[in-house]
């Protein structure tokens, strides 16, 4: 499976960074899930719970929302609305490509941003749960935050990649990288088989 990030030492240590944290989250979304199931059998059947699995569940889907915005973009699996990309020239579609990512970047630069505001802000006033667990707020936003930095720097990390590709003209690599994926790599992703291209995506200018 292709990935947005170069295979330099950096591009490497990002990625592995991004796919640990995707997998520890697959597997807390799997126990999380364990608890849920016996949470429920346990008030339904023996009266008694486990107190604050909700709120943990509203921790885990934050968290797991921003590490997953870094881990499907250097995955090339955000949704793109392309039904007129393919209709511009190259050095057009080159264009369009690198705004898409700087914005990209921009926005999780921003995510960044108001999260170390909302994280700072609980460790200044204290900021605890109002549940029975109490949970001090800054410990869970800490690991959100975690994620959208994450975010911020595959992003980053991707714009200036595409901004040098586009300023040394190399407009079909860029295309090639930050462009919506072909359906070829769509099923590559997914079950993880190389195909070779369709004679209808050589074929594509």
């Amino acid at each position: 499976m292709k990935t947005l990030l170069t295979n330099g030492p950096a591009g490497r240590w990002l990625s592995r960074i991004t796919d640990i944290a995707a997998l520890v989250c697959g597997w807390w979304l799997i126990g999380l899930a364990a608890m849920t199931c016996v949470e429920m059998f346990g008030r339904k059947l023996f009266s008694f719970s486990l107190q604050g699995i909700d709120e943990i569940g509203s921790y885990t889907y934050a968290v797991v929302g921003a590490i997953g915005f870094a881990y499907a973009l250097n995955c090339r699996s955000h949704t793109r609305v392309d039904f007129l990309l393919g209709r511009f020239p190259p050095r057009a579609r080159a264009l369009l490509n690198l705004l898409a990512i700087v914005v990209l970047a921009a926005a999780a630069l921003l995510c960044l941003w108001r999260g170390y505001s909302v994280v700072a802000e609980s460790i200044g006033f204290g900021s605890t749960a109002a549940t029975p667990l109490a949970t001090p707020m800054w410990i869970p936003q800490s690991v959100w935050l975690f994620g959208y930095l994450l975010f911020t720097l595959c992003a980053g990390m991707a714009a200036w990649e595409a901004l040098s590709l586009f300023v040394r003209g190399r407009t079909d690599e860029l295309n090639e990288r930050f462009g919506p994926q072909t359906l070829e790599e769509e099923i590559e992703a997914e079950t993880e088989l190389h195909l070779a291209p369709s004679p209808a995506a050589k074929a594509r200018p």
